[in-house]
């Protein structure tokens, strides 16, 4: 009987009720994009892994969800975002699909350094939103009019992005909010790193004339002193006509311009077309990592690939 009672008193010991078991999961994250997937993955690394929504070759202008992705928004704690003016897809899948999970907009983070859109077509009429609403809705009215989104390229704003998201983790699952918070300030440290490298590989930069594909670089221009000489699409979404791309092609020639960047996630050939009888070079230049591995380090990974492209088509050879 002893020997009964203590294989009892064992098995009451390491069952576990379903509400325990629910507890000692981590919440189900999902990220919207692979640079903020890769800071929100190093900031939870350790108690789960964010699902990442976009893959990185995809343009958030033009993503389509899937039935997975439905799935993984229903069942969702977390959602991590820039804002509803960037990935404009998310509103209704959002209200139908995860109207309970906690939505971070990181475009209303505390701190970061923002950015208003920016007229690189030399005074040539455009929608400068980018196809883009202006508004955000989550926040008070006025309070970002007119935002450029693209956040994430600037090593500071991502440090303050990586603490907003551990005290977001921390709030929706208290038992892990000490490991989010070590992990975020870990973090932190390494994007300190990251600033200091891209300022030694990028300011000597400064000056040198560049074309970008679309205007999505000044978060990433603007601390290190570049600044591209025109912009081939207006709008990511509509093609340039043939005024402003004959426009472009007279910008390369006077200002002498050293590199023509394309994106991994539009078509290529309107690079070929600029290009031609050109002695620009051509680079590619991705902003959202395609080809990065998602993880705690893409982040990292995805803003040294960009300032290596940039050094490698500006740079002396």
């Amino acid at each position: 009987m002893p020997f009964l009672l203590s294989l009892l008193m064992l098995a009451l010991a390491t069952a576990v009720s379903p509400a325990a078991k629910a507890a000692d999961k981590a919440p189900a994250v999902v990220v919207t994009l692979k640079p903020l997937h890769g800071l929100a993955a190093a900031v939870m690394q350790g108690t789960g892994v964010p699902h990442l929504l976009i893959p990185g070759a995809v343009s958030p202008h033009t993503y389509t969800m899937k039935p997975s992705d439905a799935r993984r928004l229903a069942a969702a704690a977390v959602v991590f975002r820039v804002g509803p003016n960037l990935e404009t897809f998310l509103e209704r899948p959002l209200k139908a699909l995860a109207s309970k999970a906690r939505l971070v907009d990181l475009i209303n983070t505390p701190g970061l350094r923002l950015h208003a859109y920016r007229d690189l077509g030399h005074g040539e009429a455009h929608g400068h939103d980018h196809g883009h609403k202006h508004e955000h809705k989550d926040a008070p009215a006025g309070k970002h009019p007119g935002t450029d989104p693209h956040i994430w390229l600037d090593p500071v704003n991502a440090s303050r992005m990586a603490e907003r998201m551990a005290a977001a983790l921390a709030a929706a699952d208290p038992p892990r909010a000490a490991r989010y918070r070590q992990n975020a300030a870990q973090l932190q440290s390494r994007l300190s790193q990251l600033d200091r490298d891209l300022g030694a590989a990028l300011k000597p930069l400064a000056g040198r004339p560049y074309v970008v594909f679309h205007d999505a670089y000044q978060y990433l221009e603007a601390p290190y002193g570049l600044a591209p000489a025109g912009v081939i699409a207006l709008s990511p979404d509509k093609q340039p006509g043939a005024q402003h791309i004959r426009r472009i092609r007279h910008t390369i020639a006077d200002m002498g311009a050293r590199c023509i960047f394309a994106e991994p996630q539009f078509p290529a050939r309107l690079i070929d077309t600029i290009a031609a009888d050109s002695p620009a070079r051509t680079a590619v230049l991705d902003p959202l990592g395609s080809a990065a591995e998602p993880g705690p380090g893409a982040y990292e990974a995805i803003m040294r690939t960009i300032a290596a492209t940039l050094t490698g088509c500006l740079g002396d050879k």
